[in-house]
């Protein structure tokens, strides 16, 4: 059977669960094309860019590196935010340390939720797509055997076509899923190395301007 005779062959349920496990196979993969693309752009430009700053002779000069080679502004923000504000505002309330360590913490939590954008729909298509196929299998079983059952004579050769074509949504499923869950380990993975990084370049461009205003 085609997949357009399966397709016109199909009830509302069955064109439903089809159209989900489509919806989640293009989104899975948009978003696994992006963030394999996002990620190693910045897992080789992380390292180069704070090799860069720490090659500079003066923290305006280091900036302008940076930007050189930080493609996706991963490294930039956390500079530019050291920029304290101002004024009579809470903001510039309190020790500069205390300060700058807000505001590290607040550039380095934007950039992480940049990194794990997608990951959500990775583990939702993970979970659940499994369970949409199994759904679609469960009904079209249904189907089959109902529709055996009114013409009043069930064989082998009766039952095996139609549940074979039913068990496609389960195949379905689990190629929705599969694909899905690797992403997300992987990336996760990728992003927690680059979490670990920017932490460490936070914490040393901390110490450093909290030792120049000593």
């Amino acid at each position: 059977m085609s997949l357009m005779t399966f397709w016109l062959e199909g009830d509302f349920v069955t064109h439903l669960v089809a159209l989900a496990l489509l919806g989640l196979s293009v989104a899975t993969w948009v978003v696994v094309l992006w963030k394999f693309r996002l990620l190693r752009r910045v897992k080789h430009d992380v390292p180069v860019s704070i090799a860069a700053f720490w090659q500079a002779a003066q923290f305006e000069e280091a900036l302008q590196r940076v930007a050189l080679f930080d493609r996706d502004a991963t490294v930039k923000p956390m500079l530019e935010t050291t920029f304290l504000p101002v004024g009579g505002t809470l903001a510039a309330a309190g020790e500069r340390e205390h300060q700058l360590t807000r505001v590290l913490r607040n550039s380095l939590q934007e950039t992480l939720k940049k990194l794990q954008w997608g990951q959500l729909l990775l583990a939702t298509a993970g979970a659940i797509a499994p369970f949409v196929g199994l759904l679609g299998t469960v009904w079209g079983i249904f189907n089959a055997l109902t529709g055996m059952a009114e013409v009043g004579q069930i064989t082998l050769d009766r039952v095996a076509g139609p549940v074979g074509e039913a068990l496609v949504m389960t195949a379905a499923g689990l190629a929705v899923a599969i694909p899905a869950v690797l992403a997300y380990n992987v990336f996760g993975r990728a992003v927690s190395q680059i979490e670990i990084e920017l932490e460490g370049f936070a914490q040393d461009l901390l110490n450093l301007l909290t030792g120049r205003q000593h």
